[in-house]
């Protein structure tokens, strides 16, 4: 069993036994996501790099979700979609400030040799993999763009 597998259920029993609603139902939720990857096609046990792939996807959701809870003034669902969206982001890596992200992107830009917009797809390849789960891709993506653009 994964390490971050198992310090989720811990975190799990430990926000049981303190009470906290919100944040065990959020950890259960993201337990719920890890069960069906495990479960869908052939079953396997999944490792952290996959967990962390979870993590960033249901983040990812709670997120859009905030989105459009604000756009239709439902400012209330859209404070819950976040709070979940930090108590998952306390289980990824530490996130890229924005003088590392650039100094990534920079990177990824001279290996790729790109030097327009045709090429954004190789450097948003070769900067997701330099990244490695510590920034989101729509920040990667609007970064290239200012970067190529």
């Amino acid at each position: 069993m994964s390490a971050l597998k198992d310090q989720i259920r811990a975190d799990l029993k430990e926000a049981m036994k303190a009470k906290e609603k919100e944040r065990t139902g959020t950890i259960r939720m993201l337990l719920a996501a890890i069960q069906t990857a495990e479960t869908e096609g052939s079953k396997h046990e999944v490792d952290d790099a996959e967990i962390q792939k979870i993590i960033a996807r249901e983040i990812k959701k709670r997120r859009e979700s905030a989105d459009i809870y604000k756009t239709n003034g439902r400012d209330d669902l859209a404070d819950a979609e976040l709070a979940e969206a930090g108590i998952l982001e306390a289980y990824q890596p530490k996130q890229l400030d924005d003088q590392e992200l650039a100094k990534l992107i920079d990177e990824a830009i001279a290996e790729t040799g790109a030097e327009s917009m045709a090429q954004m797809g190789q450097v948003m390849k070769a900067a997701t993999a330099k990244a490695a789960g510590r920034a989101d891709g729509k920040r990667l993506s609007e970064a290239v763009k200012a970067r190529l653009s």
